[in-house]
């Protein structure tokens, strides 16, 4: 008897020991890797811009590398909890559009506009740009894709203040090779290059 009911305690004991939680994995920090490498255009170089940092709000202000379950409730924004990005999504897309952007025009920060402006120089245009949308979106279990939603205003510098030339909303997705964060941040990568280039080829129209 007292052998059957000591079995029957290392059988629960057992079970008690794997329900608990696993350790917890190790923090991994992601960035949209080494920048694709732009063939500089041979027609002559475009007027300088200004890009200042990409505007965004709420959540996409952190680090936090964001997904939703669309066949569970896309309204619900989740964060991997071991996995986020080396910066602000806004500071690493600004990074990527100025490394296309550069390829064919000297692309400004607001310090370098000033300075211009000091020397007498003509204030560039100016390039805004809200990002609104930039998360994994898991269409299924096993399949997700990064989602990259943005808004950019063209703006001239007068002497009566800005005005506006043009405003384009993009929104490009790209599927993910995985349904993790590692898969959701090359898929999200993908996205802000094809982004750029599409953003690049929209201005060379104005």
């Amino acid at each position: 008897m007292k052998r059957g009911l000591h079995a029957l305690l290392m059988v629960v004991v057992l079970a008690g020991c794997k329900a608990l939680p696993d350790k917890p994995m190790r923090q991994t920090m992601y960035d949209f890797g080494p920048a694709v490498p732009v063939v500089a255009s041979t027609a002559p170089a475009r007027s300088a811009l200004l890009l200042p940092e990409v505007e965004a709000s709420g959540i996409l202000e952190t680090p936090a590398l964001l997904y939703r379950l669309d066949y569970e409730d896309p309204h619900q924004l989740r964060s991997y909890a071991y996995a986020r990005w080396s910066a602000p999504p806004g500071q690493l897309v600004r990074q990527r559009l100025r490394d296309v952007l550069s390829a064919e025009r000297a692309v400004l920060d607001a310090a370098a506009a000033s300075s211009l402006a000091r020397r007498g120089g003509t204030p560039p245009p100016v390039l805004r740009v809200e990002l609104e949308e930039f998360s994994q979106l898991f269409e299924s279990s096993t399949a997700s894709k990064g989602v990259l939603r943005l808004r950019c205003t063209l703006l001239e510098n007068t002497a009566g203040g800005e005005r506006l030339v043009a405003q384009r909303s993009f929104d490009v997705q790209r599927p993910a090779p995985s349904a993790d964060a590692a898969g959701g941040v090359r898929a999200l990568a993908a996205a802000t290059d094809a982004a750029a280039q599409d953003i690049a080829r929209w201005l060379q129209q104005r």
